[in-house]
């Protein structure tokens, strides 16, 4: 049994990962970290050292496939021989990489998708062979506790320690860049990502960087969790939907409240903002992956002059289309 005090993941759990996802048949990339990126930006403080890490252009359109890859590696013999079917939850991403890696693996699962994941997105991961049920989200943790009792077995889409030390791999590839970072701005929905990255560098030694998460208002979980003092369950809505799971994860909250400086918010309209900006000098990114960006351009993050800073852009998978829509 652990306590609240027992790391969620150590070093040694986030090295093995690396190994696991870099020597996976999946290819999976080391993503690249663009340097020197503060002159893009004129509204921001010219003398931060502003650097953007494009998880953006990783297998599947985001970071996701990182915590998957781990996590397949780590199930159990039933569910590696087929004995049993996987579950887990999504809006969008996550299911995507979910579905990419059980077609490659030919493994089975099923994937809960909320009404308002986009259609694209639902018609997408059902053409990977992966089994799809759309319901409210409402209805979600009722029918999802059905299917478990039903012998499915569960792959968290974010609170699984597995997903977290995947995720940690990213903060082991920023060292690696030769950037050692005064502060890492990162995107939160349900928490994996930043609890991962926050762990990776500061067990690594960086204890005077400041991780940030940022959320959108409208899905501020992670937010009045910190305020509350342990993780809430509320009812969430904003335009970066794979930002808005309605409730954060006991091991992310506790990775968060250890390695985690604060929880920022960023509007929408900040959000779409952004995700023009970002076109504009030709990165692509949907609205959750601007999250961290958004908190840089609108000056939310304290203390920058003069520091180096990595903004996280966390995944690309919007149309031109559905941009458009948002932009206007």
């Amino acid at each position: 049994m652990t306590s609240d005090d027992d790391d969620v993941v150590t070093l040694a759990d986030i090295k093995k990962a690396r190994e696991i996802i870099m020597t996976s048949p999946l290819n999976v990339h080391k993503t690249p970290l663009l340097k020197d990126m503060t002159s893009y930006f004129p509204e921001i403080e010219q003398s931060m050292k502003l650097n953007m890490k494009l998880e953006s252009m990783q297998t599947t359109g985001s970071f996701k496939i990182r915590g998957v890859v781990n996590q397949m590696a780590n199930l159990p013999q039933e569910v590696k021989s087929g004995k049993r079917k996987l579950i887990t939850m999504s809006a969008g991403n996550y299911g995507k990489a979910f579905a990419y890696t059980l077609n490659q693996l030919n493994l089975s699962g099923l994937c809960l998708m909320p009404l308002t994941a986009p259609s694209n997105r639902i018609a997408l991961i059902k053409s990977l062979g992966c089994e799809v049920v759309v319901l409210p989200s409402s209805e979600m943790k009722k029918t999802f506790t059905q299917y478990v009792a039903q012998n499915f077995s569960v792959i968290h889409p974010y609170d699984d320690q597995s997903f977290i030390a995947g995720c940690g791999s990213i903060a082991l590839e920023i060292l690696e860049d030769d950037v050692r970072p005064d502060v890492i701005v990162v995107c939160c929905g349900g928490g994996g990502l930043v609890s991962g990255i926050a762990a990776g560098i500061k067990l690594s030694g960086l204890a005077d960087c400041r991780i940030y998460a940022v959320e959108p208002e409208g899905s501020r979980t992670m937010f009045e969790s910190f305020r509350k003092g342990e993780p809430v369950t509320m009812a969430v809505n904003s335009v970066a939907s794979g930002l808005s799971p309605p409730y954060a994860g006991k091991l992310t909250y506790r990775c968060c409240r250890k390695y985690v400086e604060d929880v920022i918010l960023v509007s929408d309209r900040e959000i779409v903002s952004c995700m023009s900006r970002l076109f504009d000098i030709g990165i692509v990114a949907e609205p959750s992956g601007c999250a961290a960006m958004a908190a840089i351009l609108n000056n939310r993050i304290p203390d920058v002059a003069g520091k180096r800073v990595v903004a996280i852009v966390t995944g690309s998978n919007v149309s031109i289309s559905e941009m458009t829509s948002y932009i206007q």
